[in-house]
């Protein structure tokens, strides 16, 4: 098994894992998910070949609609199609998407997860799109980290092929998928010999062909449609083990475990959060800090989100758990509370002696949520009645839903170094960091992490870049708010912004 370390953002990734599996790719690119499609379509013009021995074709569409609409007349023609998406442009595609789960067709959508616009759009990332597909039939598969897309999105892709069963593989947008790690990286072929070469014929074999004609999409009438729809049932019971069983063979090959949901922190826990995503990394962070100071935290984090599968749900939960926090990074206007918490709390429905349940919202239009405020979270749940609805990281003085901060926490691996560079959009500053993660990454034996907060104005705009560096490997998935050292490359921010705001005491 040979696994390279290479520096790279989320997206290239998620790109580098998809080329191999993919025969067709149609692309529409939108923020922060066009990389992606960038990276395909830069591999093909380069020559590089999947796991066929073939260059991707690749075909940008006039808008995602059209993107979507392709995919699944090339998945019904027997290719092994893929697409790269986020926000609005996921929205778009949704009508297909019910098409292609419906039909059983083994595609993978990447999403870059991205806020939607309200009364106003922003670009940055929450789970709010994805969570508009959990009824489409897709299943739902979630990453927290550079790394994480990496061993995971190959899972997306075989546990498709297998279960016939087609998969929105998505992590957050922009601070995973613009976030650049040193990470471990597969070799194709150890990922071909992984796909279930019967399934693939039997999937290429249903092609539309006018060898052997076959009637799709045809129209049916109420004695029929429900039964058809109840049928598939048996393609989602068997999803979650298939899924199960790729994530084993990934823990063997990376030696990183992974499960549907995986557990992370103190055997003997009494309290815990769940969460998906980049919250994820952070929750990791403070439960190492609190389990350090004898407290007993633990986090559940959500990889396997549709099919939700209670067999694994519960699997290593500890029994000893008393009460959960969970964390949901979007927002339902009018309902009874966001999708993950209810998921959980239906989830605990008749069991006895079931935990004390509360859910909140973080990490909204890139809201960025740090240690420190998943400290006031787990300080919640020491609460005789700990406030439930609640949101972290923001200050809401309207209608009082906000967690306090109860103390500001230092989470950092001993010997990390912190950097933030305060740059002008265009001005070069990023460009330099890119390449000073590069060096660092590939040319010493230290692990980096380079994070760039724009405003959306991009060029032109304000552009603060984060660099970490270090011997251990770097979880921090936020902001730089102890800095060691701070760099400014223009004047008048010094006069307009608190530049050495986030600078480490001494």
């Amino acid at each position: 098994m040979a696994m390279k370390m290479m520096t790279m953002d989320g997206n290239t990734a998620a790109a580098y894992v998809s080329y191999v599996f993919t025969d067709v790719a149609a692309i529409y690119p939108i923020t922060p998910s066009s990389t992606m499609a960038e990276k395909m379509d830069e591999w093909a013009t380069q020559g590089v070949k999947n796991m066929f021995g073939q260059v991707v074709k690749i075909q940008e569409m006039q808008a995602e609609g059209g993107a979507a609409g392709a995919v699944h007349g090339s998945l019904v023609s027997g290719a092994l199609t893929t697409t790269y998406t986020a926000s609005q442009g996921l929205l778009l595609m949704i009508p297909n998407m019910y098409k292609i789960a419906g039909e059983l067709l083994p595609g993978v959508f990447h999403v870059a997860a991205r806020a939607l616009a309200t009364n106003t759009m922003s670009i940055f990332g929450d789970q709010r799109d994805v969570m508009a597909c959990r009824q489409t039939g897709f299943a739902m598969l979630a990453e927290a980290s550079v790394q994480e897309v990496m061993d995971l999105a190959a899972v997306a892709h075989l546990s498709a092929i297998k279960g016939s069963v087609p998969f929105l593989n998505f992590f957050d947008g922009f601070r995973t998928s613009h976030e650049i790690q040193k990470i471990e990286a597969w070799d194709y072929d150890d990922l071909a010999k992984l796909v279930d070469q019967d399934a693939l014929k039997k999937f290429r074999d249903r092609g539309s062909s006018p060898d052997h004609p076959t009637l799709k999409g045809s129209l049916e009438n109420s004695d029929i449609y429900f039964q058809q729809q109840e049928v598939q049932n048996r393609y989602y019971q068997a999803l979650p083990d298939i899924v199960e069983e790729y994530m084993e063979k990934v823990s063997e090959l990376t030696g990183r475990e992974y499960h549907p949901f995986t557990y992370y922190g103190a055997p003997d826990a009494d309290r815990m959060i769940i969460a998906m995503g980049s919250l994820c990394d952070a929750t990791k962070e403070t439960v190492d800090y609190l389990n350090a100071h004898g407290e007993k935290t633990g986090l559940l984090s959500v990889h396997l989100y549709r099919p939700f599968s209670l067999k694994y749900f519960f699997k290593y939960i500890p029994e000893t758990v008393r009460k959960i926090a969970v964390l949901d990074r979007t927002k339902e206007q009018g309902s009874l509370a966001e999708p993950l918490y209810l998921d959980v709390t239906q989830a605990y429905s008749g069991v006895e002696n079931a935990p004390l349940i509360v859910g909140g919202r973080a990490g909204l239009g890139g809201k960025d949520t740090t240690p420190t405020h998943i400290l006031s979270v787990f300080e919640n749940l020491k609460q005789d009645t700990p406030k439930d609805h609640f949101t972290v990281a923001i200050t809401d003085d309207v209608t009082n839903t906000s967690l306090p901060v109860t103390k500001d926490i230092d989470t950092t691996p001993a010997g990390t170094t912190a950097c933030k560079f305060w740059g002008l959009g265009s001005d070069g500053t990023v460009g330099a960091n890119k390449s000073a993660v590069k060096i660092i990454g590939n040319h010493t034996n230290m692990y980096a992490q380079a994070y760039f907060a724009y405003d959306s104005k991009k060029s032109g705009g304000i552009t603060v870049s984060h660099l970490r560096f270090g011997k251990t490997p770097i979880t921090s998935s936020y902001l730089i708010n102890k800095a060691n050292f701070v760099s400014c490359s223009q004047q008048t921010y010094v006069h307009k912004y608190d530049v050495l705001a986030g600078i480490k005491d001494g």
